[in-house]
């Protein structure tokens, strides 16, 4: 006998509200509201897990990158909602304000802090991860772009219909658009063409009453919020429309090696003088590691890793006006495509398939804990044998310098809610990390004391009054809330930090858009008080 859909749909509902192991009437209201909200073909049952699903354990923790936050966390989602279609969305901010759940929401799962996937009172994890369409119009060189797509794959569809097109967004090809825009998104054309944010034209959002807005119907405060500010104290983003920008067929990449003993600080030191006024199609990273050789013959490596808009010749020329001391030649150059260089970029061995990009989900989980810092004079030497030797006494840490200048110098403080432009020579991440936690919380505490350190070891050098810092970086040392409130003169203390004078204007516009402030985490933005 064949069973209709809409009977096999009840028993489905009827079972799930069998077996589902919270027993607070909080719950079972929860999930009746999700099945009586969603609208959609796609019925919402295939997109509830609860604890007691066989793939809850492995959905949870497949995009929780972060294994010191994901480890550590004291409770778990009551339920995972693995949007299939924009109404499940929907309904999970309507049921979870309803029923009194904290709502939490995923894209990529590379929040450095975890607040995407972990709280301490009784929430749901909203997983957009399933919402990855990229739809590409090559007639206005636009692209709506789904908050569940990740920058790989965005790249990889961008190629797919133009080999002169890109954009600029984030060197990991892991990230998930929909956190990784709002908190400003860079990447080796930030110096061409800015941010993501700074390419992007409109948006989808779902505000705290459920409701569907687009950059009209939020209005331009919200949407000038929303870029920049960080999605989750706003809403929930479907998609963001893009403008491609311009890219040559053929761009140039090449990695520099130096070591102490080859005269590392100085070519360090001339880095900070060079990077930021360089030409806008020239990027040269600094990447800094730490070598341990045995006994006392420890050194740091640095790594100039560029990336330039146009052929060898061109480069060669540039640099050796320009930063003739790197000592490049062509033998350092490598000539492809810029999705090919997206892969090379994300430290792909070269020759690696572009269908890489396609891979959506991070593989090799670490612990690791992160802070940044925006530096508006030059490092001195002397600053710059500090980092070293913090580099060596920690051993496992990634530290990344990106100069600014050019089109990030272009754009006003307050044109978006990013406000780290003029005035910047470079932004650093530095991010210790390990792969085992041999001594369980010890061994944590460790290396977070060893951040931190570090971190303060840097303080006369960076910038000041606020020390500032990046969202996308996120770093609850600077300051924080409690998972289920957000006290205002906290706020402002991070605030500035994040947003320098644009904080209070995002706590307008969070006052517009979810003045009940349903939309919180441990660093959201609250309602500017009355």
């Amino acid at each position: 006998m064949k069973i209709s859909s809409s009977i096999f749909s009840l028993i489905s509902i009827f079972i799930l509200l069998l077996i589902s192991s919270a027993t607070s009437s909080d719950f079972d209201g929860f999930l009746q509201c999700l099945l009586q909200q969603s609208n959609s073909s796609l019925p919402i049952i295939d997109a509830i897990l609860t604890p007691n699903n066989s793939t809850f354990q492995s959905i949870y923790q497949l995009r929780a990158n972060n294994l010191r936050t994901f480890l550590s966390a004291i409770s778990r989602p009551v339920a995972i909602i693995t949007a299939l279609h924009p109404s499940h969305a929907q309904a999970a901010v309507i049921c979870a304000k309803r029923h009194d759940f904290q709502l939490r929401i995923r894209s990529g799962g590379h929040d450095f802090e975890g607040l995407s996937y972990t709280s301490k009172v009784p929430f749901v994890i909203l997983d957009m991860f399933n919402l990855n369409s990229i739809d590409i119009d090559m007639s206005t060189e636009t692209a709506w772009v789904q908050a569940g797509a990740t920058t790989g794959e965005l790249y990889y569809r961008i190629a797919e219909k133009s080999n002169v097109h890109g954009f600029p967004s984030g060197v990991w090809t892991t990230l998930g658009i929909g956190g990784h825009f709002s908190g400003g998104g860079y990447g080796f054309l930030m110096r061409k063409y800015g941010l993501s944010i700074d390419n992007v034209i409109d948006a989808q959002l779902i505000d705290a009453n459920g409701r569907i807005l687009n950059r009209k119907s939020m209005g331009e405060d919200v949407f000038w919020a929303i870029r920049g500010g960080g999605i989750t104290s706003f809403g929930i983003i479907l998609s963001w429309r893009i403008k491609l920008v311009r890219v040559p067929p053929r761009v140039t990449v090449f990695t520099v090696q130096r070591t102490l003993e080859q005269g590392a600080t100085e070519l360090a030191y001339r880095w900070q003088q060079v990077a930021p006024k360089l030409p806008k199609d020239l990027f040269i990273r600094l990447q800094p590691v730490p070598i341990n050789n045995g006994g006392n013959n420890n050194t740091v490596r640095v790594s100039f890793i560029g990336h330039f808009l146009g052929q060898a010749d061109g480069l060669l020329r540039l640099m050796n006006v320009s930063f003739p001391e790197l000592g490049l030649t062509r033998n350092h150059c490598l000539e492809m495509s810029w999705v090919e260089s997206t892969v090379y970029c994300a430290n792909f061995p070269n020759g690696t398939s572009i269908d890489v990009l396609l891979d959506r989900v991070q593989e090799n989980k670490v612990f690791s804990k992160s802070k940044s810092d925006y530096y508006k004079a030059l490092i001195p030497k002397q600053g710059l044998e500090t980092l070293w030797q913090g580099l060596m006494d920690i051993e496992d840490i990634l530290v990344q310098m990106n100069p600014y200048g050019g089109r990030m110098e272009e754009i006003l403080d307050s044109e978006t809610a990013f406000a780290h432009r003029a005035g910047n020579l470079f932004m650093v991440l530095y991010r210790v990390q390990w792969s085992e936690s041999h001594g369980g919380i010890n061994t944590t505490e460790r290396y977070v004391e060893m951040s931190r350190r570090l971190y303060e070891a840097m303080a006369p050098y960076t910038s000041s009054n606020p020390r500032e810092a990046f969202l996308n970086y996120r770093d609850l040392d600077i300051g924080s809330n409690e998972s289920d409130e957000t006290d205002f003169e906290d706020a402002q203390e991070y605030g500035a930090k994040y947003f320098r004078n644009n904080f209070i204007r995002l706590a307008k516009a969070k006052a517009t858009i979810d003045p009940e402030n349903f939309f919180k985490n441990e660093q959201s933005i609250p309602p500017l008080p009355h």
